[in-house]
């Protein structure tokens, strides 16, 4: 079993480590993605009669939308294209060159019916081509980041009136910022991913976003936290949240941590619970009393002050971005150099 431990966090080598790197160039890959010239057009005048999304992050593009597309919206799941995809109807396609063969099916089926069609992948790309056509908008991505070209297709979304307005560089700014304060040079003192590590490094996270986009985040977040600890982590509702805490073990404070008594022990992961509408505040407020009455762990990330007027896709980026950083520093503390 790998030990966490916080001295590798302050390694001088992390400032060349390939995932935080990764991570810091998020706000550029945004920036290029946007920058990218849309192949075909879309008017406003055209309002389809329903919109479908498939593909890497349609679940993204399913939540920001939802609250104020103006026609039906569905993320679909596969396999097979839905009957009542045609001429009239938008399609979003978000793919690249791994895109799974069920998605190319449905694109080309999507196609061949008439539909109008967004796609966001590379322009040499065999998605890119099973939906060439006169009704198709190319939104070439070169850049492997689905998050970036879900981004570049919500601008172009909000654009024509069928989504809320969305400024790319005003969300690679919100990524870059994150970037900035979970640096490697940065302190575990004043590192908002280092901290977020050392909480995470021997319990079992449970997650909770209360928004549609905070959800979206949690869920993302807890990938990661899995894929770089090899443990469990859970992003779920409220109510299975609070069963899982009310049958947990109460943590003794005195316990040694060093003997992997805790691993087991959940800790509450909060996002963005400080900006809930009214009707959420009193579930977030249960779910914190519920894990202090086990003496759980409860911490929170949060996308930054409420009065700073971000956007929801800025605090989506925020969120996401803090917890991904948080996974990769928990991965490099419970990996030996």
């Amino acid at each position: 079993m790998r030990i966490f431990d916080d001295a590798r966090l302050e390694d001088a080598g992390l400032e060349t480590h390939q995932g935080l790197r990764h991570l810091a160039q998020t706000g550029a890959r945004i920036r290029r993605a946007a920058l990218t010239e849309p192949l075909g057009h879309l008017e406003q005048a055209d309002r389809p009669r329903g919109i479908l999304a498939l593909g890497s992050e349609a679940r993204l593009v399913r939540a920001v939308l939802e609250a104020t597309c103006p026609v039906p919206f569905m993320a679909w799941p596969g396999p097979g294209l839905p009957a009542w995809v045609g001429p009239l109807d938008l399609t979003i396609v978000l793919g690249g060159y791994d895109t799974p063969e069920w998605v190319l099916q449905c694109a080309a089926e999507a196609a061949r019916r008439g539909a109008t069609l967004v796609v966001a992948a590379p322009d040499d790309s065999t998605l890119a081509s099973v939906t060439a056509s006169s009704s198709t908008t190319l939104v070439p991505s070169a850049e492997p980041d689905p998050m970036a070209a879900a981004v570049a297709v919500l601008a172009i979304l909000g654009e024509i009136g069928l989504g809320p307005q969305v400024r790319p560089e005003h969300v690679a700014d919100a990524a870059d910022l994150v970037a900035e304060a979970c640096a490697p040079g940065r302190d575990l003192s004043e590192n908002p991913g280092k901290e977020l590590a050392l909480c995470l490094a021997d319990c079992l996270p449970l997650i909770w976003g209360g928004t549609v986009l905070a959800a979206r985040a949690s869920r993302r977040i807890a990938e990661a936290i899995r894929r770089a600890s090899g443990r469990p982590a859970l992003a779920a509702d409220a109510a299975e949240l609070d069963t899982l805490l009310s049958s947990a073990h109460r943590r003794d404070p005195f316990a040694d941590p060093f003997d992997g008594g805790d691993e087991d022990s959940p800790c509450l992961v909060l996002l963005d619970d400080d900006k809930l509408p009214d009707r959420l505040r009193g579930t977030a407020r249960r779910l914190a009393d519920r894990a202090e009455s086990v003496g759980a762990r409860i911490t929170r990330i949060s996308s930054g002050e409420a009065d700073l007027g971000a956007t929801d896709v800025e605090r989506y980026v925020t969120l996401l971005q803090r917890g991904l950083y948080g996974a990769a520093y928990l991965e490099i503390g419970l990996t030996e150099p």
